[in-house]
C-alpha cells in the first residue's frame, strides 16, 4: 500500500511513455504522432540501413568517451586538491561544485559567447580567429567540453565524498613505509575510490548518452553532421520531420545500447571495484 503512489507516478511518467514508444516504433504516424499505420520492423530497417544513423551512432560514442573521461577527470581532481584543509578550502569546493547548479541550456548560451570567432575570449587568448562551433573539427569538441564541466560539479560530490571514506591511518603507514603522493594516490587512493568509481561512470555514461539541450543550442547537430548526437536526431525526426515511427525505434536502439553497456559494466564490477 504504500507503494501505491509512487508505482503510480512510475507507471504514468516512466513505464507507460517506454510501451508507448515501443508501439509507436512499429507504425508510420501522422504529424500529429498518432499510429496510423501498422509496418511491423520496416523502422528499424530503415534506420539499419542509414548511413546517417550510423555516423550518429559514432558521433555519439565519441562525444560520450570525451566527456566520461574529461568529467571525472575533472570531478577526481577537483576532490583531490580539495581532501586536505587549507585557508578557503570552502571556497574553492563550492567553486568546483557550482556546475552542477548550472543548467544546460545556460552554460551553453555562455559558452556560444566564450567561443565566438569576433568577440570570443578563446580566440582573443590564443591569438587566433577559430569560428569553434562552425569548425567540423572543434564543434563536437567544444559540445563535449561543455558537458564535462557541466557533469563535473556532481563528480566532485562523488568524490569528496568517498575520499573521506579512506581511513587516514592507511596514508600515515604508507608513509612510514616511504611511499611517496603517486604511489600513494594509484596503489591507495584510486583502489579506495573503485566503488564510487564504478558508480560514478555508469551515471555519467547515461548522463552523456542523453545531452540535448548544449547541442541544441550550440550547434543544432552541425555543422554538417558533426554533432549530430543519437538524442538530437530523435529531436530532429520527431519535431522537425514529424516522422515520430522512426524517431521511437532510434529512441529504442538508444535504450537498448545504454542498457547493453550498464549491464557490461556490471558484469565488469567484480573485477575491478574493491569494497
Amino acid at each position: 500500500m504504500y507503494l501505491i503512489p509512487s508505482m503510480v507516478i512510475f507507471s504514468i511518467f516512466l513505464f507507460y511513455p517506454f510501451f508507448k514508444t515501443i508501439y509507436l516504433s512499429l507504425y508510420k504516424t501522422n504529424k500529429l504522432g498518432e499510429a496510423k499505420l501498422y509496418v511491423g520492423l520496416d523502422n528499424y530497417k530503415s534506420l539499419l540501413s542509414n548511413p546517417s544513423f550510423y555516423n550518429s551512432l559514432w558521433v555519439t560514442l565519441e562525444f560520450v568517451a570525451i566527456v566520461v573521461v574529461g568529467s571525472m577527470a575533472l570531478g577526481l581532481l577537483g576532490a583531490v586538491l580539495c581532501s586536505k584543509a587549507f585557508p578557503g578550502i570552502r571556497v574553492f569546493s563550492t567553486s568546483y561544485a557550482l556546475p552542477m547548479a548550472v543548467a544546460s541550456s545556460s552554460g551553453a548560451m555562455i559558452f556560444k559567447i566564450i567561443l565566438n570567432p569576433t568577440i570570443g575570449i578563446v580566440n582573443k587568448l590564443l591569438h587566433v580567429s577559430i569560428n569553434w562551433v562552425s569548425d567540423p573539427k572543434y564543434a563536437l569538441i567544444c559540445v563535449a567540453v561543455l558537458t564535462a564541466w557541466l557533469n563535473s560539479g556532481i563528480n566532485f560530490l562523488y568524490f569528496s565524498a568517498g575520499l573521506g571514506n579512506i581511513d587516514d591511518s592507511i596514508y600515515e603507514r604508507a608513509s612510514v613505509d616511504g611511499a611517496n603522493a603517486v604511489q600513494k594516490f594509484f596503489k591507495l587512493t584510486l583502489p579506495g575510490l573503485s566503488p564510487i568509481m564504478f558508480y560514478t561512470l555508469v551515471v555519467n555514461i547515461i548522463q552523456a548518452f542523453q545531452s540535448f539541450g548544449q547541442v541544441k543550442i550550440l550547434t543544432q547537430g552541425g555543422p554538417g553532421e558533426s554533432t549530430n548526437l543519437i538524442v538530437y536526431s530523435i529531436y530532429r525526426d520527431a519535431f522537425f520531420n514529424y516522422r515520430f515511427g522512426s524517431a521511437a525505434a532510434q529512441s529504442v536502439v538508444l535504450f537498448l545500447i545504454v542498457m547493453a553497456l550498464t549491464l557490461v559494466m556490471f558484469r565488469m564490477e567484480k573485477r575491478g571495484v574493491k569494497y
